[in-house]
């Protein structure tokens, strides 16, 4: 992309209105969160970022910033042995629709801040006495506060923690080369860290959802980790890749991202007459 060597114009990308919202499954009520200050699940880009740095780091804090107001995009994902797709919303609250493509507990699982719900398929309306979703929350952290389900999930799909990992101090991002994707070009860049150093970054999250995203980065005790980013010509990142290996395990997740407009995007809450409450529970990773 010959644009690339442009120098920016401007850093601040126009915020599209709107925030999540869905109707209950036809429980006539709706679920949304609210617009306001951005969540503490997304940290804010370097202060060294500037709009006419288009060197490889500059590049990165540029699509740091790109995805923070992006708030939201579809994710197809594949981490280990689980994958899936659905809307993720990162900003300003976490929320998560995923309807998995291989076998798992639950064919759908849907995060609206803390609480979830998982079902939406004939054997948990079996279970259930015809009530197809179970809703629970999970246990809160060291610290009192609640914890949002599936955190290990969510921050593994939160592309503003992959683009702080790779922007953080110490690391080199290297640009590899423009490359063809679907009908457009762009630019793949890519970054070697290590699990330690990816959660370490994420300053935003609890100790207990670092250590829990350093555990999920480092299968096998992997001591290395290689980022490989591709963006868009608005520095929108489009396809994510993480690898690495370790004693007993290796990390090879996969994450694409679409639909950043999204004004169609929503996390729907299913209505209450098909849920029946399970309480609070603690859940797993997803599995390698």
């Amino acid at each position: 992309m010959a644009g690339r060597q442009r120098w920016v114009a401007a850093a601040v990308v126009v915020l599209l209105a709107g925030a999540l919202s869905g109707c209950g499954g036809g429980s006539g009520e709706s679920t949304a969160v609210p617009t306001g200050s951005p969540s503490p699940t997304s940290a804010s880009p370097s202060a060294q970022a500037k709009p006419t740095d288009r060197s490889p780091h500059g590049v990165l804090l540029s699509a740091q910033l790109t995805m923070q107001t992006a708030r939201r995009a579809k994710v197809s994902y594949r981490l280990g042995a689980d994958a899936g797709s659905g809307p993720l919303f990162w900003q300003p609250k976490t929320a998560l629709q995923i309807k998995r493509s291989t076998p798992a507990d639950a064919e759908q699982l849907i995060v609206v801040d803390t609480i979830a719900y998982q079902g939406g398929d004939a054997a948990t309306a079996a279970r259930h006495g015809g009530k197809h979703w179970e809703r629970f929350t999970v246990p809160p952290d060291p610290d009192g506060r609640k914890e949002i389900p599936y955190a290990g999930l969510i921050d593994l799909l939160n592309p503003v923690e992959a683009l702080t990992a790779a922007t953080a101090e110490g690391t080199d991002p290297e640009f590899v080369g423009e490359e063809k994707y679907e009908d457009s070009t762009v630019e793949h860049y890519r970054v070697a860290t290590t699990a330690e150093k990816y959660a370490a970054a994420q300053t935003q999250l609890s100790q207990s959802r670092r250590d829990g995203l350093r555990a999920a980065l480092a299968p096998g005790g992997s001591a290395s980790l290689t980022l490989d980013l591709w963006l868009n010509d608005k520095d929108q990142l489009v396809r994510l890749q993480r690898t690495g290996s370790g004693d007993s395990g290796r990390a090879d997740d996969s994450v694409l991202y679409t639909d950043f407009a999204g004004a169609l995007l929503s996390a729907q809450a299913p209505a209450e007459s098909d849920t029946v409450d399970t309480g609070v529970r603690t859940v797993s990773p997803p599995a390698r």
